[in-house]
């Protein structure tokens, strides 16, 4: 083999052979990209037809507008972004990862040959240190897929609660009420409460003294959150006739009433709002005080009441000072003798006493045990 052949077979490679493996891989890319672009047209096609079509039947021209309206609606146009974005991301990865094949494929056969042991790498790799990712992915389609949430409704996902701004293929995004952007994985998301499907209810507990008329006081506040269900500013998302469910607790210092409303999800909180502050006005007008937040009931180890209010029969200083001859005859002696060195303090009132009194004290005291002298009544010390 000569020079001539060499440069000759060095020629024919990068003319020939190197410009179609690069013109084929130009020509992958290409349509890669042109696949992406058509399928991201269809589906942003198909995702502007429905939330039209919703538009046209609820007659507005505006999405923000559909939340005056029936809250399937708006579940459909929030469900159908949401399943788009999500398409959306599988698309490009699945794209990506083909595309990748091919180019390797046009590069050299015999590497896709040599991928049997890196697949085994992979698969590996994901039953190990990925499998976190395909967590997420798959809890994620299955969330969006049965409507367990979508973008903006207000949700609480455990980590976080708040209004749902992003449902990507990994990471939900969640703002709260004070503004913090949350992002949780959708792979610890292990329960999802939806305060934005179906209807909601407003509950309102109410604790009025003892000594109220619960009947009247229970019949203004229903007369009061009927009136203003019927107002022209709440009928139209109030469900049902509001309803009194009765006592909830009763203490020694309030009763609690209950109040409900069903209403719809998107005017709970500024329904029940406006229903305090009509309350407030009733009550007002009633007479009836609330009772204080301080009114604590205390309770015993066993659940029992507060036992301030049992009388005792002797005082605590003189119950005290009565234990104290027991202590000190004990040693063989009845308890009766000590009995008797109480007999002459109860006639006792002033201070200044007589002396007789004092005198049969001191030989009832032990001579051995000093320390014991500092525990009889201080009346008594004193007089000694």
């Amino acid at each position: 083999m000569n020079w001539d052949s060499i440069w000759a077979e060095l020629t024919d490679f990068f003319t020939v052979y190197l410009w179609l493996k690069i013109f084929h891989i130009t020509a992958i890319i290409i349509i890669a990209l042109l696949l992406r672009w058509v399928l991201h047209f269809v589906i942003q096609r198909v995702v502007q037809q429905i939330v039209s079509g919703v538009k046209r039947t609820q007659k507005v021209d505006d999405t923000q507008a559909l939340n005056v309206s029936p809250l399937a609606a708006v579940r459909v146009v929030q469900r159908t972004r949401t399943l788009g974005s999500v398409l959306t991301n599988i698309l490009n990865v699945t794209l990506l990862i083909v595309t990748v094949l091919l180019i390797v494929n046009v590069v050299n056969t015999d590497i896709l040959g040599s991928f049997a042991l890196l697949t085994a790498a992979l698969g590996a790799g994901l039953g190990f240190g990925a499998q976190n990712i395909v967590k997420d992915i798959l809890n994620g389609l299955f969330m969006v897929v049965e409507d367990q949430i979508g973008v903006g409704d207000i949700v609480d996902v455990g980590f976080a609660s708040g209004v749902v701004e992003n449902v990507g293929i990994r990471i939900t995004q969640v703002r709260d009420v004070d503004g913090t952007l949350w992002f949780v994985r959708n792979g610890e998301i292990l329960r999802v409460g939806n305060m934005s499907q179906g209807w909601a209810r407003v509950i309102i507990d109410l604790a009025i003294p003892y000594s109220s008329n619960v009947e009247a006081v229970q019949a203004e506040l229903l007369r009061v959150a009927t009136a203003l269900a019927s107002s022209r500013k709440w009928r139209g998302i109030i469900l049902e006739k509001p309803e009194i469910w009765g006592l909830e607790s009763i203490t020694a210092e309030a009763l609690v009433t209950r109040l409900a409303v069903k209403t719809r999800v998107s005017a709970k909180w500024d329904f029940a709002r406006d229903l305090r502050l009509h309350m407030k006005k009733a009550l007002d007008g009633m007479g009836v005080s609330l009772t204080p937040l301080n009114s604590v009931v205390m309770t015993g180890a066993d659940g029992a009441a507060d036992g301030s209010g049992i009388t005792p029969s002797l005082d605590a200083a003189e119950e005290a000072a009565a234990q104290v001859p027991d202590v000190l005859t004990d040693g063989g002696e009845p308890p009766a003798p000590a009995r008797k060195s109480r007999a002459p303090r109860a006639p006792r009132k002033p201070k200044a006493g007589s002396q007789p009194a004092s005198e049969p004290v001191p030989p009832t005291v032990p001579q051995a045990v000093p320390q014991v002298q500092t525990t009889p009544d201080p009346e008594i010390r004193d007089d000694a």
